[in-house]
């Protein structure tokens, strides 16, 4: 089976006052069906500049992104939104969870809005709650839950859809170590289990090394680890 994203020649550059700013470099990046692949890199190296890129959350870029197949510079926005709502889940560092809604109506909602019938959306939330850990935790809202927890409930969100590639953007860095480590197992066991690619930005090489593979953004280029 081809890629799930396939990156080919990818550039990003600002403009601060008289100074441009390379940020990427010709990036190359191939992730493959099922496969979790770590990007490592310090703070201010780019790489949620890539997640951006390849989340087809802004424009700038110049290059060849393909997600599931489609090329997405030759997609309008319409095509652009769709293409994120169906192949892409992404799990930031803040969980970014909605406030009044419950645990399980949070993993919800991303459903309805694609047009899941809302009995086949809650079942699918209490199965991945469930499997995180949260049987306990469906009715709670996120100020009654635990930093830990509160992450589960994103992954679950973002797993919602059953996308073919989650992005996840330093996804335990706001969560001390013991957790971090409990969150990512979490995430990566449901993550293999669902079949989905992953792509996972951090600054901790511990972390990175439980994944499938591994690269380094440096000087706005990938290098394989």
């Amino acid at each position: 089976m081809s890629e799930v994203v396939a990156v080919r020649g990818l550039t990003r550059a600002f403009t601060q006052g008289q100074r441009t700013i390379h940020v990427l470099r010709g990036v190359d990046l191939d992730i493959a069906p099922g496969e979790i692949v770590a990007l490592l890199g310090p703070s201010g190296s780019g790489k949620s500049t890539l997640l951006q890129a390849v989340g087809l959350l802004e424009g700038g870029f110049d290059g060849s992104i393909r997600i599931a197949g489609e090329e997405a510079s030759r997609l309008d926005d319409e095509g652009r939104t769709r293409l994120r709502r169906d192949a892409l889940g992404f799990v930031y560092q803040f969980h970014h969870l909605l406030p009044d809604f419950t645990a399980e109506e949070n993993v919800v909602l991303p459903q309805l809005i694609r047009g899941a019938e809302p009995g086949a959306a809650s079942g699918r939330a209490r199965i991945l709650l469930t499997a995180l850990g949260l049987a306990e935790r469906l009715d709670h809202r996120p100020a009654q839950l635990s930093g830990g927890e509160q992450q589960r409930v994103a992954v679950a969100r973002a797993l919602a859809n059953r996308p073919a590639l989650v992005l996840a953007d330093e996804p335990t860095g706001n969560l001390d170590e013991a957790t971090s480590d409990r969150v990512l197992a979490a995430f990566l066991d449901l993550v293999r289990g669902e079949g989905a690619a992953a792509l996972v930005a951090t600054h901790n090489e511990r972390l990175a090394r439980r994944m499938d593979r591994v690269v380094r953004l440096h000087d706005g280029q990938l290098a394989e680890l």
